[in-house]
């Protein structure tokens, strides 16, 4: 007598497959099936000749249902809201779309810009929200809508409060070579971030394991926004930025980048030791260095003093 072959493993879903969904997908897809759901067909497109499996699905539009042909293992959410307001109908858009599907977990990426500002004070998982943007207070209905979705079906929920992300093709090069200003240190508030990879590790960890809740992530490195660019500056060969002072940047740099300098927090992520994880990039510098070399951009520490 034949055994019967094992039933074939749930897929994942990862919806909002942009930068990190990606290069997570990529990763996922050498252990099982992934289906990556994108906004634009030329992005699905693209992820098709990656070997992924992707549809294109725009939940800005009236939901529908998804048609998935079982309840998926695993889904990761990772789609940034859209519109004004303090409501993220987009994520809405989409758990409707799940009908009454019963994932094993459920990831959804939001922003510690939840915290609002704390003056540069430190905060953990127990601190105040606060948001004060509208994009931040999406975020935050963001985590509530997806955790009472869980509870209503008694799926494990975790939810990560992440800060800047940097990696391969997400360094300020460009604006280096622009010669954009950045803020002066004396006027610069503590900086949080994760390296890309680190952050799909995470994601791997929480999708693997069993915690739930909400989870700050970063490289544990308080390294102002100023002081990042100048060593990415350094380590890039290219002229520091020229610094200003808060009074100059109001006249100078863009509303969206003042409303981010003007909130100041400094993150911990102590929390995430329960997730079995810890960051590999907890340096800067090696974070950038290994981006730039997979850029194909030589590093070269201390190649230009200029504009220092």
């Amino acid at each position: 007598m034949k055994t019967p072959p094992p039933n074939p493993a749930p897929p994942a879903l990862i919806a909002g497959c942009g930068y990190l969904g990606t290069r997570l997908a990529r990763r996922m897809a050498a252990e099982g099936p992934v289906l990556a759901l994108t906004r634009s067909p030329a992005s699905a497109e693209g992820l098709r000749r990656l070997g992924l499996r992707a549809l294109a699905e725009d939940f800005d539009q009236p939901a529908a249902n998804l048609d998935l042909p079982g309840d998926p293992g695993a889904v990761l959410y990772a789609a940034p809201p859209s519109g004004a307001g303090p409501e993220d109908l987009r994520l809405a858009r989409f758990l409707e779309s799940l009908g009454p599907a019963r994932p094993q977990v459920l990831l959804y990426v939001s922003t510690t810009g939840v915290y609002g500002d704390a003056g540069g004070r430190e905060v953990d998982e127990e601190s105040p929200l606060a948001p004060r943007e509208d994009r931040s207070r999406q975020r935050l209905d963001a985590e509530r809508r997806a955790t009472a979705w869980c509870d209503e079906r008694k799926v494990r929920c975790v939810i990560f409060r992440v800060p800047a992300i940097y990696g391969p093709h997400r360094l300020p090069l460009e604006r280096l070579q622009r010669r954009e200003p950045v803020l002066r240190e004396e006027d610069s508030g503590p900086g949080n971030r994760i390296h890309v990879d680190d952050l799909a590790g995470a994601c791997l960890a929480a999708l693997r394991g069993t915690a739930s809740g909400a989870f700050n992530l970063t490289d544990g490195c308080a390294m102002s926004m100023a002081a990042f660019s100048c060593r990415v500056a350094d380590l890039a060969g290219l002229p520091r930025p020229p610094r200003v002072s808060w009074a100059e940047a109001q006249t100078i740099l863009s509303p969206g980048l003042l409303a981010f300098l003007r909130e100041s927090r400094r993150v911990t992520s102590r929390r995430a030791q329960a997730l079995g994880w810890t960051p590999v990039y907890r340096n800067p510098d090696d974070g950038i260095r290994a981006s730039l070399l997979e850029m194909g951009w030589a590093a070269a520490e201390g190649a230009s003093s200029a504009g220092r």
